[in-house]
This record gives structure tokens, sequence and C-alpha cells, in this order.
């Protein structure tokens, strides 16, 4: 099929004479007035090319005609060139600025004529086809992209099965009810989210405080390789067997990394802070490195105030439970050895959230 020109103009010598000049390359379509002009392009607008349109007009103006197709999107698809004579400038830009692309000047000289429309239609003919690509490969990016969202929702559940069974069968294994992974991950999320709102040079985001808070169910991942005779036992640890439950913070580690391949390596990364370093204090007498300060991962300080005020509120084989209030106090205090300044604070913003957790949990 070949590519058609809309001719519209009132002057019928105008129309032949331009008909005669273009329907070696092209098929022509004539209008005399902006109405018809509109009705032949609804009609044929996938097949024209080019509208070559005159101003002035008895019914319905050129203006009124480039109206109406910039209101139903044909401006951008379909180049115009105004036929005129000599011309104003201020009717120039106005032109210009409905994002008519040429003139064509009277009286008509055919070869011009000819290499105006025909550069005109090439260049808008590159711009379709470059969008219509453009238009392609956004879809097949789109589609890409919702892909790779699925593959990464998929990753993102497998990691979280595997740290799911982990901490399964520390219950097992430490006989501790399961509530205890459950509220260490509940108290982890508040705090994280406060430390979040008033220290944001630890740069936790969304996704971290997620990761975070799933990974503290890997904290005593390295009780699977103590003794029961050590981890249940109801008693007062001797010194030796002390030094070996400190072991479960390394042993963790140990186990972790034999499954280094099998989940994704920020969830590992996190899970060994956790699971090592869960157990320092603040003021380097903790175990098992002696950390200091800021030296030990904002994640594992996080978990280790979690995981401590659960201890202290909940009954185990070698101890009964304290109440809230005391649990609270002893932390602040320093009872359970020094935490972060920055941690208390935000630990006593979030003290009735971590009451009202204990409660429900």
């Amino acid at each position: 099929m070949r590519n058609k020109v809309l001719i519209v103009d009132d002057a019928e010598l105008n129309r032949e004479m331009l008909d005669m000049i273009l329907r070696e390359d092209y098929g022509i379509i004539q209008a005399e007035n902006g109405k018809e002009a509109l009705k032949k392009l609804k009609e044929h607008h996938n097949e024209i090319v080019v509208v070559l349109l005159d101003l002035i007009m008895p019914e319905m103006d050129g203006y009124q005609v480039m109206d109406v197709m910039k209101n139903k999107g044909w401006i951008e698809k379909i180049p115009i060139l105004i036929i005129s004579g000599e011309i104003a400038i201020e009717t120039e830009k106005k032109c210009f600025d409905y994002g008519v692309s040429d003139f064509i000047r009277k009286p008509f000289d055919n070869s011009l004529v000819r290499k105006r429309v025909t550069n005109v239609v090439k260049l808008f003919q590159y711009q379709n086809d470059l969008e219509e690509k453009v238009r392609k490969q956004t879809k097949t990016l789109r589609k890409q992209y919702e892909l790779l969202k699925l593959q990464a929702e998929k990753l993102r559940e497998s990691n979280e099965q595997i740290i799911d069974i982990f901490g399964t069968v520390v219950e097992y294994r430490n006989l501790e009810s399961g509530e205890h992974i459950r509220r260490v991950k509940g108290f982890t999320e508040i705090l994280a989210r406060q430390v979040m709102l008033e220290y944001p040079e630890y740069g936790l985001t969304e996704e971290k405080i997620n990761i975070i808070t799933l990974a503290s169910s890997l904290h005593d991942i390295g009780k699977i390789a103590i003794p029961d005779s050590i981890l249940l036992k109801p008693g007062k640890l001797t010194d030796r067997e002390y030094e070996y439950m400190k072991s479960h913070t390394t042993r963790g580690c140990e186990l972790l990394d034999n499954f280094k391949n099998a989940w994704n390596a920020r969830y590992q990364e996190v899970g060994r802070e956790i699971c090592r370093h869960h157990h320092e204090r603040y003021d380097g007498k903790g175990y098992p490195d002696g950390l200091v300060g800021e030296e030990i991962p904002i994640s594992a300080q996080i978990v280790s105030v979690a995981d401590v005020y659960d201890a202290l509120v909940s009954e185990r084989v070698y101890k009964k439970a304290y109440s809230k209030e005391e649990a609270f106090h002893m932390i602040i205090n320093g009872e359970c050895g020094m935490f972060s300044p920055k941690l208390l604070e935000c630990l006593r913003n979030v003290r009735k959230q971590f009451e009202e957790l204990a409660d429900k949990m």
C-alpha cells in the first residue's frame, strides 16, 4: 500500500499542482476545507504520512485543523507542511508552536516540494520507527524486570525458609519455647526501627531491618553443637562449662559457613554478624572477640538487647522470670553488661512496645 499525502487547500489549482508534483511517489488525498480534511484524517490517519495544509480557508481554517490533530495525538505522528506565500514572522512562530515541520512556499518549485516532503516523511518515519523500537524494548524490559522481581521474591522466600529451618532446629535442640525466637524477632524489629528513626548514621533501611529481623533467628544456632549436659543443666555452670557454652557463637558461624552456597550472601553476612557478636558488650567485656563500642556490628547490638530482654522476662530451666520493669532497669543499669548509650536511649523510647509484645506473646 502506497503512503498517502493529504493536500488541504480551498484553491483547487494549488491542490492539482501539488498532486501533479507528488503523485509519482505517493497516493494523493485532497480536501478543500478543514472539515473535509478531518474527515479524511479520521478515515486514513494510519496511511497518511504527511499533511500539506493551507492556513486560510472559509470553512474551518488550518489552525482549527491543527487544534483537532493536536487533541487527537495525530500531530505527533503525522508531519504538517504549511502551504503559504509570503508569511509574517509571528505566523511562522505560531505554526512552529503547533508542531509544524516546515513550509511550502508559493509559487511551487517542483524539486523543492519533493525534497521537503520526502525529507520530512523520512524523518517522521525514522522517529516513529524509533519510538516503536523503544516501546517494544520497554515492554521487553518490563517483562524481564517482572521476571527478576519474581525470582528475587522466590530467592527471598528461600532465604527465609532456610533461616526458619535453622531456627526450628535450635528450638528442638535447646528445648526452649519456639516463642523465644519469635519474640526476639519482634523485639529486634521494634528496636531496629527506632534506631533507624533516631540514628540515621547507622544506615538502616527497610530492607536492612527486614534482613536483621529475619537473621535474628540465627543468634543461638551454635547451641546445636553444645552438649545437653551443659545446655540443659539446671544449676550454675562451672568455669569450664561456661567457656564451652560461650563457644556457641563461633560454632554457629562455622555451621553457617557450611551453607554459604545455599542462600543469599547478604543474609549470610548479617546472620554471621549476629551469631558471632550478639554477646559482645559495648565496654569490650563481651565475647568471643572482646569488641569495643562501634566495632560491634549494629545488627548484633540490636539483637543483643532483644535477646537479653527476652531472656530476662522468660522462665528458663535455670532461673525464674523477671518482671518487665525489672528487666528494663537491669539492662539500663548495666547489670547484663554494658550496651550502647544510643541503643539504651532507643530502648527507653520503645519500652511500652516491648512490654506490649511481651504480654501478647
